[in-house]
């Protein structure tokens, strides 16, 4: 029997309908992923499954005595305790018992000879249903799983009230998990967490036996945990077995299959018109007319939509930089509150190299969007140095895109910046889907995705040789993602960029800065070579190589030599010490073909003069790169 059912589901808002004539089922033990466009309606329609809101029309229909745990984007707090009371609402029965074991062990001290034995047994059935109930372990149940999603004992001591956001968010996912629920519903769970504990919800998801439906943007994740996709978009339900890769293999081949039967019933529909046009006024008219009601009755195959609703932009050509793009020294990253300094972390030394490809990955609350800052000389480091190299050009995109201006239209935004025709800037802005009407929203109207995607349109007007990204992906849907990715694979520039998107690290990096115990270091390699040596988190994340991107342009000779280039960089060659390596050799070659020809020993002269040519051609295309 299934747990939920929904039928004939719409939701309107005046006006505007968001989805229409939605039908579903959730059964036992189901692991539903939930993907669509942003706006398209994902949030509301989990709102009508939990009771939340209802629906314009339509029925849900849950089975008796179901427990949703329903765990929102962005929560409030909804006592005023701290962080672990908020958690401890989830163990509220046990909590109760515990309160009438203590008023139960008075009663037996103060009951007389008759009464005892009747207190003693009640007593003892609280005992036993508090002990069926785990009331003995719910405490470390409660610290596994708050260190699991990211709540360390510092946090855990917050008061809700002071605590941010992403805290109070992932307390209300420790209250929903540790109520086992018969179904969980969450909304965009891995927004407040770090690698570390997106691997541990992975893993307890998949472990779980409970039912649960999730909407996320996280494709590594639908991946792993998924066994069936909803796909909500333009109004409608599609549902795919599978995970996420398998739900895009599955759309394609629906896409081509509707578009072959929407060819054939065209076809179809025009030689029915022809016989309806050329017979209807003559002998034939009556098998016209029957034509002409079946024509009428046909239920129409719509044509594909085979528009992709993310981004278009054009590739970000960089300007020129030196060798070394980014220098830090001796450097100590932190900052000073009451005139006491907390250091984050520390580097040693450490170059960013001119076209490298840089992830800075780490736990939440590491100090990775902090050493960003500084060196963007936007902190002050607490001691060292960070130097960017001459005529480098910074387009940087801060986490929560706080430099959009706080009032005027989108299109106001866009002019603020450059000064073109608004007709071209209006072309512009309809890349980043911002269409019609939507150029004059107020800034105060923007949803996070729409202040994300203006925030990089402003940033890509300009053509940075330093791009530098924290956490560009927040708020983003995934057609939004895979646009972004596109055109950053195309981006010939230094790429330095903070995330905790899989994909997009997986994608673009070619080294990680690795953020961890008080330090960071350069790990020369992709974020799959990093996470099978299970570099940092103590659960080893699996390598996530499946997913393919959908529309990269990879191959092109250019591109590896590029790659090829970069990973040089990224293995810590000192192009100085190539050189003086390469003279040295140079210098003994001549030494060598000076001895060879006073022994006139002509073959060895011949090999000789091979190698000595070889040897100076890679010194010159070394100088090259050196001064190029």
């Amino acid at each position: 029997m299934p747990l939920l059912t929904a039928s004939g589901l719409t939701v309107s808002f005046g006006e505007l309908e968001i989805f229409s004539d939605i039908s579903l089922e959730v059964p036992e033990h189901a692991r539903i992923g939930m993907v669509g466009p942003n706006g398209g309606g994902k949030t509301s329609l989990l709102r009508v499954l939990v009771e939340e809101t209802e629906a314009t029309s339509g029925n849900v229909h849950r089975s008796s005595g179901l427990r949703i745990g329903y765990v929102p984007q962005t929560t409030g707090a909804l006592s005023g305790g701290t962080i672990t009371d908020e958690i401890l609402l989830a163990f509220s029965g046990l909590i109760d018992i515990e309160d009438s074991l203590a008023s139960s062990a008075t009663d037996v001290e103060r009951a007389t000879e008759e009464e005892r034995r009747g207190a003693e047994r009640r007593y003892a059935q609280l005992l036993e249903r508090y002990e069926a109930l785990g009331g003995y372990d719910y405490h470390s149940r409660l610290e596994r799983v708050a260190d699991g999603i990211g709540l360390d004992e510092k946090t855990l001591k917050l008061q809700a009230s002071s605590a941010s956001g992403g805290e109070l968010t992932r307390a209300a996912l420790a209250r929903a998990l540790l109520a086992e629920p018969d179904l969980l519903v969450l909304d965009e769970p891995t927004n407040y967490l770090d690698f570390k504990g997106i691997a541990w919800l992975e893993d307890y998801l998949e472990k779980s036996r409970r039912a649960f439906v999730v909407v996320s943007h996280d494709r590594y994740f639908l991946d792993r945990v998924a066994g069936q996709l909803w796909e909500l978009e333009r109004g409608r339900l599609r549902t795919y077995r599978g995970n996420y890769t398998f739900y895009r293999t599955q759309r394609a081949e629906r896409a081509e299959r509707q578009a072959k039967e929407h060819e054939r019933q065209q076809e179809f529909i025009a030689k029915e018109q022809y016989f309806i046009d050329r017979f209807k006024a003559g002998q034939r008219s009556r098998q016209a007319k029957d034509r002409e009601k079946k024509l009428a009755r046909l239920e129409l195959i719509e044509a594909p939509d085979t528009r992709e609703p993310g981004m278009r932009v054009a590739s970000v050509r960089a300007k020129r930089t030196p060798r070394v793009v980014v220098d830090m020294r001796d450097l100590k990253v932190g900052f000073v509150e009451n005139g006491q300094e907390n250091e984050l972390l520390s580097i040693n030394k450490m170059q960013l190299g001119r076209e490298s490809r840089t992830a800075v990955i780490g736990s939440n609350g590491a100090g990775k969007s902090t050493l960003v800052k500084t060196i963007l000389s936007e902190v002050s480091p607490l001691a060292g140095s960070v130097n960017i190299g001459a005529g480098v050009e910074v387009g940087y995109h801060r986490q929560g895109a706080e430099d959009l201006p706080s009032s005027g239209t989108v299109i106001e935004a866009m002019l603020q910046i450059r000064n073109i025709p608004p007709a071209d800037e209006r072309n512009y802005l309809a890349r980043f889907l911002f269409q019609g009407d939507d150029v004059f929203k107020d800034m105060s109207a923007l949803s996070g995705g729409e202040r994300t995607r203006l925030a990089i349109a402003r940033l890509l007007t300009r053509s940075p040789s330093l791009l530098v990204l924290d956490e560009p992906t927040t708020h983003l849907d995934i057609p939004s993602r895979e646009a972004l990715e596109e055109v950053l694979s195309e981006y010939d520039g230094t790429l330095l960029f903070v995330s905790h998107d899989r994909r997009l690290i997986s994608l673009l990096a070619e080294q990680l800065i690795v953020v961890e115990d008080g330090g960071a270091h350069l790990f020369a390699g992709s974020f799959d070579e990093w996470a099978s040596e299970g570099e940092t988190t103590p659960k080893k994340i699996a390598p996530i190589a499946q997913l393919q991107p959908t529309k990269r342009r990879v191959g092109s000779t250019r591109n590896k030599h590029k790659v090829a280039r970069r990973r040089e960089v990224a293995k810590g060659l000192d192009q100085e010490k190539v050189i003086s390596n390469l003279e040295e050799r140079l210098a003994k070659l001549e030494a060598d073909l000076q001895t060879a020809s006073e022994r006139q020993a002509v073959d060895e002269v011949a090999l000789l003069g091979k190698e000595h040519d070889t040897t100076r051609d890679d010194l010159e295309r070394a100088w090259g790169e050196w001064g190029g």
